[in-house]
């Protein structure tokens, strides 16, 4: 039953990206014009990140910041009023418009529909040591969507989409393809109304910078707690 319901999910991905991609053409020239004319740069944004059983990969998107914007300020970390984005960008991380070439890494394979979203290569640390907790996300390919984005997107803590992630694995495990379907319908509402597109500052920091760095140290932190210490802090 696990592998009909992968390859269902593959042939689903294959579908439905091939013809967003189709229907979606006009726009994406669009947007890639309008950044070019916005800013100086290339179009797409492109990021090593991570998928399935830690695999790297190079994740596109429209590039909505400045060149070479993750060596500045907060680095990964997006609050509003984020000097970095530019004017285009501001609109296209709005509205999710950004994260549409994403269409195309689902197309060959590197990520899926739905599943959880891919952390950036060194956001978690080192991978071979994450805890059972952190680490079980990445039994799925990397998604556009997910569980995660549906319940809180940006507006959660990374321990909570890491639970809401492991809770989509089990759920798919369960229901398969189907669940996929209702994800991305709940997706699609969530971008409309836009919500939590910026992450919440740390309480107590001094800014932007003091409070990234505060929460990559927790990050990291929570994602390499022994599993014995990860049990005690969810009773």
């Amino acid at each position: 039953m696990r592998i009909l319901n992968l390859s269902l999910k593959r042939l689903f991905d294959v579908l439905s990206s091939f013809v967003a991609i189709l229907l979606l053409l006009p726009l994406l020239l669009i947007v890639a014009i309008a950044i070019k004319c916005d800013s100086k740069g290339p179009v797409f944004f492109k990021q090593e990140r991570r998928t399935k059983n830690g695999k790297v990969f190079g994740m596109l998107k429209f590039r909505s910041m400045v060149v070479n914007a993750e060596q500045m300020g907060p680095g990964l970390f997006n609050y509003e009023n984020d000097q970095r984005v530019t004017k285009v960008g501001k609109f296209i991380r709005k509205t999710s418009i950004d994260e549409l070439p994403q269409l195309f890494n689902i197309l060959i394979g590197q990520m899926s529909v739905v599943g959880p979203r891919p952390c950036v290569r060194y956001e978690l640390g080192d991978y071979d040591t994450l805890n059972k907790k952190y680490k079980k996300r990445f039994e799925m390919k990397a998604g556009l969507t997910g569980l995660a984005q549906v319940k809180g997107r940006n507006n959660i803590t990374w321990d909570e989409k890491v639970e809401w992630d492991d809770e989509y694995i089990d759920k798919f495990r369960k229901y398969g393809v189907l669940f996929d379907i209702k994800l991305l319908f709940a997706s699609v509402f969530k971008v409309f109304k836009k919500d939590d597109v910026y992450e919440n500052r740390v309480d107590g920091a001094a800014d932007d910078e003091e409070s990234a760095k505060l929460a990559e140290e927790e990050i990291i932190r929570l994602a390499h707690l022994s599993d014995e210490e990860q049990e005690i802090m969810t009773r």
